[in-house]
């Protein structure tokens, strides 16, 4: 089954307050929480067509009200400067004291709604005032026996820097460190700026980064066995999948030695790596992970096509730049990094990206991943505090979701207060998902890109066509990038005809799986192209079938 992933933050999916008042705290704006997400919740996300649920920012991470508030991204804080990763957050549940059950139950009821659990794992950098309270009996404590006064040392699970008091270019309160250690960002300083990941402490894998680079791997750095401590814990709760957050910021021999010692006890769970460098992409493929970001190759250009008006044609040197590993590729248009499609930052409107969003879900057999609001048209424009208007909805600050609220509809998670265009959005993001996860020649297929086969009447700029073919299951994927109808006619070469093993057809039933809607196509053969009309922005998934044999 192809992999279809929601990303959502419990902190905003479940959080029904309509107060949104700017920087505003838990008590004012509201939290959601991990009861929050309920079985009818759950149900609506697998008739999406989803498999697999992100939920984002579950550990215990840093807060205005429990840290230091000058050293916190908003009240809220960031979900990737970890304070306990043997804790979850407390804003998350209903009573504190009973968070961790809490949690539990969320991960019993997804798995019960035949859904996947996907959690963060930061390995690359903690909170300034991490200290775990809940480790269990016998886990010693990131920086319990580490001696501050060596800058480096693979016994030490932080760098130093020794002599020098942590003073950062901005007033840091009443928190003090001494000797500074150096910040989640690779920054080598005491001096850290707004701009550098301040907030954070960099983890030491046993690279001696001011050495030169030199990697200290033997004996075993004290960092690489308290990882995979985390990495055991979470994974005896039932945790499918971890997102690994800024794998490529920690040493890949490190993931050749821990991911094997995971699966030795926990053999399904997979590994996804936040991964920006190309170049890197295949040495941490072939150290176990399953599935990496294609932010650089295909979010980017996809991007461009949408709202830069690239050429659609491109499409292709981008899943050829990453054909041998393309199972492996995460295809996306939005996550919590990213500016909303219908930001004024993207596109202004989600219906715009819907053909891109068809390429991305389609193309390959590797997962999709969509991100909480995106099949609601979210335009993550308001001005929620720390985030303030940057097109991204806050991972900072405690907010209500207009989309995700009106679709919630207080608990309900029946979507009656979404707008008619909200509604018809979602509709196409479930018909496409569920297409995704289901019709084999889509998870399981071979593909065909058609691009090189049309003639010069075809609109390469605006269009864009391939097939899929699984056993007798034979897609014609065509999408159409234009802000206006256009009349398409697609070649089918001889090639594919062998390469995909497909008889020509002299009678062919045809229909639009998108639209349900049957099409019009007389023959199946090399030299008749398939003739489509297509409205502006949108797409077509036909399924062609032998008009003169029964479909069993």
């Amino acid at each position: 089954m192809k992999p279809i992933i929601y990303q959502l933050l419990p902190r905003l999916f479940s959080n029904f307050n309509e107060t949104r008042k700017p920087n505003g705290t838990k008590a004012e704006n509201g939290c959601g929480t991990f009861n929050g997400i309920s079985t009818k919740a759950l149900k609506s996300l697998s008739d999406l067509g989803v498999t697999h649920v992100w939920y984002t920012g579950v550990i215990r991470h840093a807060t205005a009200e429990f840290n230091t508030p000058e050293i916190t991204k908003g009240k809220a804080g960031s979900p990737y400067a970890i304070t306990d990763y043997y804790d979850v957050d407390p804003d998350l549940s209903e009573v504190p004291e009973k968070r961790m059950a809490e949690f539990e139950s969320l991960i019993v009821r997804t798995h019960k709604a035949g859904l996947k659990v996907v959690m963060d794992f930061v390995p690359n950098h903690v909170s300034r005032e991490y200290k775990s309270l809940c480790k269990p009996k016998g886990i010693k404590d990131l920086g319990q026996g580490d001696n501050p006064s060596w800058a480096f040392s693979p016994l030490n699970n932080f760098y130093y820097l020794p002599g020098e008091k942590f003073a950062p270019q901005f007033d840091c309160g009443k928190y003090e460190e001494f000797p500074a250690k150096v910040t989640g960002n690779d920054c080598f300083t005491a001096h850290p700026s707004k701009d550098d990941w301040y907030e954070t402490v960099k983890l030491n894998y046993g690279v001696f980064y001011q050495g030169g680079g030199e990697k200290q791997f033997m004996p075993i750095p004290s960092t690489w066995m308290k990882m995979l401590d985390i990495l055991h814990f979470w994974s005896r709760k039932g945790i499918d999948a971890f997102r690994v957050d800024m794998a490529e910021m920690v040493p890949v021999e490190f993931w050749q030695w821990v991911i094997p010692y995971v699966h030795a006890f926990f053999p399904k769970v997979q590994f996804i790596a936040e991964c920006y460098n190309p170049n890197l992409y295949r040495d941490y493929i072939r150290a176990g992970f399953d599935y990496l970001y294609d932010k650089v190759g295909m979010y980017e250009y996809l991007r461009g096509v949408v709202s830069k008006s690239w050429s659609a044609d491109g499409i292709t040197q981008h899943w050829l730049a990453t054909d041998d590993i393309r199972d492996h590729m995460l295809y996306f248009l939005e996550n919590h990094d990213e500016q909303r499609i219908g930001s004024g930052f993207f596109c202004g409107s989600g219906i715009y990206a819907k053909p891109a969003m068809i390429v991305a879900a389609t193309l390959g057999t590797n997962p999709v991943m969509i991100y909480a609001g995106q099949e609601l048209d979210e335009k993550g424009m308001d001005v929620e505090g720390f985030s303030g208007m940057d097109g991204r909805t806050t991972i900072f600050d405690y907010w209500g979701v207009r989309s995700l609220q009106a679709w919630g509809n207080n608990g309900k998670f029946d979507g009656k207060l979404l707008t008619d265009e909200q509604k018809a959005l979602r509709k196409f993001y479930g018909k496409l998902l569920t297409i995704a996860r289901d019709n084999p020649a889509i998870n399981s297929g071979r593909m065909y890109d058609l691009m090189y086969a049309q003639s010069d009447t075809f609109n390469r700029h605006s269009h864009y066509t391939f097939l899929r073919k699984e056993g007798d299951e034979l897609l014609l994927v065509v999408v159409n990038f234009d802000d206006k109808k256009a009349d398409i006619d697609v070649r089918i070469p001889e090639d594919a005809f062998r390469y995909l093993e497909q008889p020509e057809l002299k009678k062919v039933a045809a229909v639009d799986l998108l639209s349900d809607k049957k099409v019009k196509i007389p023959v199946l053969n090399a030299e008749t192209p398939v003739h489509l009309t297509l409205s502006a922005w949108e797409g077509a998934i036909i399924r062609i079938t032998n008009a003169e044999k029964k479909r069993k």
